[in-house]
C-alpha cells in the first residue's frame, strides 16, 4: 500500500470550491487517481469551504450551556455550541465535555475546535452537517475529471477510551464501506471466522493521519492507493455502534 500527501494545498476558506481546489492540486501534483485508489481529506478543510466556523462574539449562551461551563471552566459560549451540536453529554470535567454528537459520533467536545481554523481564541470549527455528502461531491469531481471510481474518506481526529493519543477516524465516506466482513472465511489453521470486522475507514485515516499531522503541515488530502477494501457502502454511519451493543453506555 502507498500513501501520498498533496503538498502545497491552498488554504481554504469558507464558499470555496474544495473539490475543485482537490482536482487543481492533484492535477499540478502529476498524480493521476487511479481506480480502486482512496483519497482521505481531513475535516477541518471540508468544514472551512462549507462555512461551518463560528466567531464566538455571536453566541448566546443559555442557562444550560452557563451551567456547564461553570463545572468545566470553559467558555459558556463554546459549550452553547457543543450542545447545540450534541443529542447528549456522556462525561465532563474540568476543562473537557465528552458529547455523542448528532451524527452519533462519542468525542470530545462534540467536534467544536479552535485549531487551524484561524489563529483565535474567539474562532471554532465544527463537523461538516452532512460529511458522507461532502465525500460524495468530492468524488463526483475525481469521477469527472480523471473518469476513474475511487472510495473517499473525510476524517477527524479522535480520542478514545482507555487509550491515550488520538487517532484518525472515519467521520464521512463515500465509495468505500466503512467496514470490511471476514465472517464465514478460513484463517490459516483453518479455523472458520464467525464475527471478525474491521474498521478500514478508520484504519484509512488513521493511516492517512500520520502524514496530515496535526499542527502547521498543511496536508489536508492524501491519496491512497492498495488498500484492501468494498466498494459500495452506506456511509460512515455504519462506523456507530448502537447503544444497544454498547457496554460502556
Amino acid at each position: 500500500m502507498q500513501l501520498w500527501a498533496l503538498e502545497r494545498f491552498p488554504e481554504v476558506r469558507a464558499g470555496d470550491d474544495l473539490p475543485r481546489q482537490i482536482v487543481d492540486c492533484l492535477q499540478r501534483s502529476a498524480m493521476t487517481p487511479q481506480g480502486g485508489d482512496v483519497l482521505v481529506v481531513a475535516q477541518k478543510v471540508v468544514s472551512k469551504a462549507e462555512g461551518r466556523i463560528v466567531e464566538l462574539n455571536q453566541v448566546h449562551p443559555g442557562a444550560r450551556a452557563g451551567a456547564l461551563a461553570a463545572e468545566t471552566g470553559k467558555d459558556a459560549r463554546e459549550v452553547e455550541l457543543i450542545l447545540q451540536e450534541s443529542v447528549a453529554i456522556n462525561r465532563h470535567r474540568r476543562g473537557l465535555i465528552i458529547a455523542e454528537h448528532r451524527l452519533g459520533f462519542i468525542c470530545a467536545n462534540a467536534g467544536v475546535d479552535h485549531s487551524n481554523v484561524a489563529g483565535s481564541e474567539e474562532v471554532v470549527s465544527l463537523l461538516p452537517e452532512d460529511p458522507d455528502a461532502s465525500a460524495g461531491r468530492i468524488r463526483d469531481a475525481l469521477a469527472e475529471t480523471f473518469g476513474v471510481q475511487v472510495g473517499v474518506i473525510i476524517s477527524d481526529s479522535h480520542g478514545r477510551p482507555h487509550r491515550n493519543g488520538a487517532v484518525g477516524v472515519a467521520i464521512g465516506a463515500a465509495g468505500i464501506a466503512p467496514l470490511l466482513s471476514y465472517a464465514g472465511q478460513a484463517d490459516r489453521y483453518g479455523y472458520l471466522l464467525r464475527r471478525t470486522v474491521e474498521a478500514v475507514a478508520d484504519e484509512l485515516a488513521g493511516a492517512a493521519g500520520l502524514l496530515q499531522g496535526q499542527a502547521d503541515e498543511g496536508r489536508p488530502v492524501v491519496l491512497i492507493r492498495g488498500a484492501r477494501f468494498v466498494a459500495d457502502g452506506v456511509g460512515a454511519a455504519e462506523l456507530v455502534r448502537p447503544l444497544e451493543e454498547d457496554l460502556y453506555r
